[in-house]
């Protein structure tokens, strides 16, 4: 009776040292946080612990060693108590001494390794995967004991591992799990399958994913649909085109977009009519118009063009040539759909 309580006290070890091995590296910090918020000391240290890559790898070998340790004192323990205990009863049986020993060794140790795998980590795994937090919180007041309790074996442990990994020129590694993009949008998915997600919030989430995959030339207004002006419009012709545009910034060329010299804002031409009650000439209201690579990702010109504190850029070839004009709502439009606007036309691009 005694040999199988120290054995079950073994196994529990076992598992609580694999379920917060699993609980530390598959938490998030933004789970614990609002349990930390509310007061829980545990929830707070545990966070400590994720923030730190030292204290975490500390942690994750704290378990390693429990694991190990329980693993082996109950094999140990096993062999030298309950097998022989067990081949006294088989000799009874009319076994040999040896024949015994044999069948009782095997016997313990088929039984020893179904209840470790089984009890000490299968079922320790599947609770943490259900239940995370609430695991991460059971197990972490054991944990900051078997730290002090192995403090020693882990300055030793630790230290020739990445001592021997640095000799092969490996740099030792974080346990934090970060997901690619890929691994994102399949979590996604399954997320949209469960209903968690609606498929709405699915494809705007998938948009952004994405956007690195997408080229400016993908999101750009074409050249043949790009209203511009000539610089030397007349006042008439300027008001004209002003009138019956419905973008509110137009590029001002000289013989052609691939000579672009800027942009005019609507409201400037507004502005000086109304005070002056003349249009002056374009050349007097021109506005800065970056130019762009037309292979630059969506995620890059989105950079680029927040530090160069504009909205609106042309699309040029390697050549030079221009292809056509992007803007921050075109980029936007192909995350979140068509951005409604009264000025602009429904269902299409606008470099308003």
């Amino acid at each position: 009776m005694t040999a199988t309580l120290v054995l079950l006290f073994l196994v529990a070890l076992n598992a609580l040292y694999v379920v917060a091995e699993f609980a530390a590296v598959s938490i998030r910090a933004t789970q614990l946080q609002p349990v930390a918020d509310g007061g829980d000391r545990r929830a707070a240290g545990l966070l400590a612990v994720l923030r730190d890559d030292v204290e975490l790898d500390r942690y994750v070998a704290a378990c390693q060693i429990g694991i190990t340790l329980a693993s082996l004192i109950s094999g140990a323990y096993s062999q030298a108590v309950v097998s022989p205990a067990l081949a006294g009863v088989l000799q009874s049986t009319g076994l040999t001494r040896a024949m015994a020993h044999s069948v009782a060794a095997g016997a313990v140790l088929v039984a020893l390794t179904v209840a470790q795998v089984l009890f000490g980590e299968l079922i320790p795994k599947a609770l943490t995967l259900q239940f995370p937090l609430q695991t991460a919180l059971l197990t972490y007041r054991p944990m900051r004991l078997s730290l002090k309790l192995y403090r020693g074996f882990l300055a030793v442990l630790n230290g020739s591992a990445h001592g021997l990994l640095g000799l092969f020129g490996v740099k030792p590694g974080s346990h934090h799990h970060v997901h690619s993009p890929e691994e994102l949008d399949l979590l996604m998915a399954e997320s949209r399958k469960e209903g968690v997600l609606a498929p709405e919030q699915h494809e705007q989430l998938h948009g952004v994913l994405t956007l690195g995959q997408r080229s400016a030339q993908d999101l750009m207004i074409p050249i043949s649909r790009v209203r511009s002006l000539e610089l030397t419009a007349t006042a008439e012709e300027v008001l004209r085109e002003i009138s019956s545009s419905p973008y509110s910034r137009l590029p001002v060329h000289a013989s052609g977009l691939d000579h672009t010299l800027g942009l005019v804002h609507t409201k400037d031409v507004a502005t000086h009519f109304a005070r002056h009650g003349s249009v002056p000439p374009l050349r007097q209201l021109l506005r800065p118009l970056p130019r762009v690579e037309g292979h630059v990702s969506a995620d890059r010109l989105l950079e680029q063009l927040r530090k160069l504190r504009a909205s609106l850029a042309l699309v040029v070839a390697a050549s030079g040539h221009v292809e056509g004009l992007i803007s921050l709502d075109d980029v936007l439009a192909s995350l979140l759909g068509q951005l409604g606007d009264e000025l602009k036309p429904a269902g299409g691009h606008t470099h308003a």
